[in-house]
């Protein structure tokens, strides 16, 4: 298992709800953060909490809808001089519920895209080439287990399209010890699941940070929160590296 103290993890959407639990057990690690929300000070509490735990952390702001903001935050985090090891995929946003899902907008394809799948991406092509020259890297973008909904067809798409990408360049690092995973953290009562989801925040852990710690090299697997609920850090490890199969391209993942 990967020990992550004195590593750093850069974590998206983490001033609130699943990232700010992931940023929240990172740092209870030991692990030094570089946390991104739509500004910096909206990461203001975590920020703080972090440094209160003996971990090194800053914070960053990024519109993800404003791709430009996208690509000056990853200069700024150049800027820091901190070495990413570890990047949680976490940020994204569900649009609209059109009951009416016949008549979905364009508007809703092309935010959802830009957030849930663009941004995620330039983030992976952007700190990729330092893991692989390092030798090291783990990366998890957050999915969505959304299907047969087409009223959530921009958000499910997007993540249908994000699953793709990722999946496809994880392929590329399999066997390595630079690996990529997704991780689907359940229907949570978050801003994006809504007041009438029915889990709690709490129950993604530790399996929406699992893939931060495998230690196999192997990419392209699904790490479901489901299948880690109730486990210890450790319990979850061991489970995702003996029971938790690569994606192969099959119809049906």
């Amino acid at each position: 298992m990967v020990d992550v103290k004195g590593k750093w993890a850069f974590i998206t959407g983490a001033a609130r709800g699943i990232g700010y639990g992931a940023a929240k057990f990172m740092a209870e690690r030991g692990c030094n953060l570089v946390l991104q929300g739509r500004t910096a000070e909206h990461c203001g509490k975590v920020l703080d909490e972090a440094k209160a735990l003996g971990v090194e952390a800053y914070a960053v702001g990024a519109e993800f809808d404003d791709l430009p903001q996208v690509e000056k935050m990853l200069s700024d985090i150049d800027a820091l001089g901190v070495q990413v090891d570890i990047i949680l995929n976490n940020a994204g946003i569900q649009v609209a519920y059109r009951t009416e899902y016949l008549k979905t907008p364009p508007e809703d394809y092309e935010k959802s895209f830009r957030i849930n799948t663009i941004a995620p991406m330039m983030i992976m092509y952007h700190f990729l080439p330092k893991m692989q020259e390092r030798g090291f890297g783990r990366i998890v973008n957050t999915t969505s287990g959304i299907r047969l909904e087409p009223e959530q067809a921009g958000y499910s798409a997007s993540k249908a399209a994000l699953d793709k990408v990722t999946m496809d360049l994880a392929n590329k690092y399999n066997g390595t010890d630079v690996m990529i995973n997704i991780t689907d953290p359940g229907w949570c009562r978050t801003d994006l699941g809504g007041q009438h989801a029915p889990n709690d925040p709490a129950s993604s852990l530790p399996g929406v940070v699992v893939g931060a710690f495998v230690d196999d090299k192997r990419s392209g697997r699904n790490f479901a929160a489901g299948y880690f609920y109730g486990m210890t850090l450790e319990q979850a490890v061991e489970h995702a590296e003996n029971n938790i199969s690569v994606y192969t391209g099959s119809i049906g993942f």
